[in-house]
């Protein structure tokens, strides 16, 4: 039996975030004589699990074979590394270093993943997104070294470049009928697709092939164009205005990506793309007509703070400016900010900012001038004034705080607030956004709100709605993560009312999650994300009266998560 104090150490390595957590185990890479550009770019869900890699065992660590450290491997980089890092030195959650794990031992690791915890780490065996003999696997694995990706440069992006379609050979007017501007692109992680879905009938577009686990869509400026990227570094162009629209362009940036986004400052709409890895640490430009690779910037360097040395400064998300050229990259281990300057790629410009170490996901306040982004293991959120170029403030909130992209209002009381939910506790935190007209309430939590659980992941309003919804997707309790929160903006006084939308789908199992309004704001919708091999959904909300208007259901709907309607994602909206 473990002591107390170790079992309560064991429940603090928490928090694996979102999408991570509902991977399902893939087969042991089998082995293969190939160019290692070709075991790079192995297909859709190739990623760093799949690589081979300088790897070697513990002989303090308990026995795997080689099957099973392959498959581990796999296993990890689908569901762990997003939060642990590929080289497990941790983020968002703890670091999982071979000597801390073998002190815990494998009864105690099997509890930790098979159970979860309090702070956001799911059960994944309790939820049935594990088996037991995975979980057993997995908890041998994180006792030994984390092997290590081989590096991805500009010469193996460029081999890895497909124009499928040149810029030329695309249409000159959108061929379909569709409403760009409703549509909803909604990632289906484990089947690695994409579902375009038109807002208007609610019918589904079309499925595309993408990468492994899509993280985030992003749309060009001009909205003909959409680009995904995920979890084995593949990025997706697609062009709208095809008759059924279609990938155009693909590329490889490395073997684990997060974020991607487009220019948008006025004379560079469209015409630049950039995207940020996880592995290799890095960002790079790309044409945005074709994804040419044009330029690879590293983020390795020092961390602000304590200024040590750190091998795996991810690139957590992407922002694209409205007022500037520029973008905004958040670079997760090192705490720093960088407002890149795309105008003259030949002669870069970067303002680099100090703001707080484990940044994450964020968004803009209504101004879109102060970009506001969680650190969400320093329980803080980092202001950064755009225009000014500097640090506006570092906000204290609550336990690991997960906003996506936030949500802006009026506050009846507060004037213009921003907001975010949390993993690690039941509360929401309201930010003043004003510096000018409610200057005493400017970077100060003005309001905190009681969502219906802990495990937040995403929480969203919008200017035409009087409702705040919040999730609970990563809750280890299942009434939780089925259910959402819905605040009344004109009576934040008011306790929640809290909806069990998988019920309402008639989804056994499965996590509510992302709410996304449509163009008009009357509706809100959230993915019902069950199990890879069982029934999922789309349930469509009427904003306005709070009942369920329409559940999508069609078995290509394969375990949906984040979904992106294509106006409010170019105006950012939210």
């Amino acid at each position: 039996m473990k002591s107390k104090s170790m079992l309560t150490s064991l429940f603090m390595l928490a928090a694996i975030p979102l999408a991570i957590s509902s991977a399902f185990a893939a087969e042991a890479a089998k082995d293969h004589k190939a160019s290692p550009e070709a075991k790079y770019l192995a297909g859709a869900g190739a990623g760093a699990g799949k690589l081979e890699m300088y790897q070697s065992t513990d002989p303090n660590g308990p026995a795997m074979t080689k099957a099973e450290f392959d498959a581990g491997r796999q296993l990890y980089f689908d569901r762990c590394a997003g939060c642990h890092g590929v080289l497990r030195k941790g983020a968002t959650g703890k670091a999982l270093l071979p000597g801390p794990m073998q002190k815990l031992g494998t009864d105690s690791l099997k509890v930790l993943i098979g159970y979860g915890t309090a702070g956001g780490m799911p059960g994944f065996e309790t939820s049935n997104e594990m088996t037991a003999a995975e979980v057993d696997m997995m908890a041998r694995y994180i006792q030994h070294p984390a092997p290590t990706p081989p590096e991805w440069g500009l010469k193996e992006m460029k081999a890895s470049w497909k124009l499928l379609v040149p810029v030329d050979k695309r249409p000159t007017k959108q061929m379909n009928k569709l409403n760009l501007d409703n549509i909803f692109s909604v990632t289906l992680r484990d089947s690695g697709e994409l579902a375009i879905i038109d807002g208007d009938s609610k019918k589904i577009v079309t499925i595309l092939k993408t990468g492994f686990a899509v993280h985030i869509t992003r749309f060009s400026k001009s909205g003909r164009y959409l680009y995904t990227t995920g979890r084995d570094g593949l990025i997706n162009l697609i062009d709208l205005w095809m008759e059924t629209p279609q990938t155009v362009a693909t590329i490889r940036t490395g073997s684990d990506a997060r974020s991607i986004d487009t220019s948008k400052y006025k004379g560079f709409e469209d015409k630049i793309a950039i995207a940020g890895s996880y592995w290799p640490p890095a960002y790079v430009f790309m044409d945005g007509f074709t994804l040419e690779p044009k330029k690879v910037v590293s983020t390795r360097g020092y961390t602000y703070d304590e200024q040590e040395y750190h091998p795996e400064p991810r690139v957590a998300s992407i922002v694209s400016s409205h007022i500037k050229p520029e973008f905004v990259v958040n670079v997760k281990e090192t705490g720093k900010i960088l407002l890149v300057d795309y105008s003259d790629l030949k002669n870069l410009k970067t303002t680099e900012i100090e703001a707080e170490r484990f940044l994450h996901d964020g968004g803009w306040d209504s101004s879109k001038r102060y970009f506001m982004v969680a650190a969400n293991m320093r329980n803080t959120v980092s202001v950064v004034d755009t225009k000014a170029g500097k640090l506006a403030a570092n906000v204290k909130v609550g336990v690991k705080p997960h906003p996506g992209r936030g949500a802006n209002w009026n506050d009846k009381k507060f004037g213009p607030v921003w907001a975010t939910g949390h993993l690690g506790d039941e509360t929401v935190a309201v930010i003043g956004t004003d510096p000018d007209k409610h200057k005493a309430n400017a970077w100060k939590v003005v309001r905190s709100l009681k969502n219906h659980g802990n495990g937040s992941l995403f929480i969203k309003t919008h200017p035409k709605s009087k409702n705040l919804w919040v999730d609970a997707a990563l809750s280890p309790e299942t009434e939780l993560r089925q259910s959402v929160s819905v605040f009344d903006l004109n009576n934040l006084d008011k306790p929640a009312v809290v909806m069990n939308l998988a019920k309402e789908a008639g989804i056994a199992e499965g996590r509510v999650t992302h709410p996304e309004y449509n163009k008009a704001g009357d509706e809100v919708w959230f993915s019902v994300w069950g199990p890879k091999t069982k029934e999922s959904a789309i349930v469509v909300m009427d904003d306005k009266t709070r009942k369920v208007k329409t559940v999508i259901k069609d078995k290509r709907l394969v375990t949906p998560t984040g979904k992106f309607n294509l106006y409010n994602t170019v105006q950012d909206v939210y």
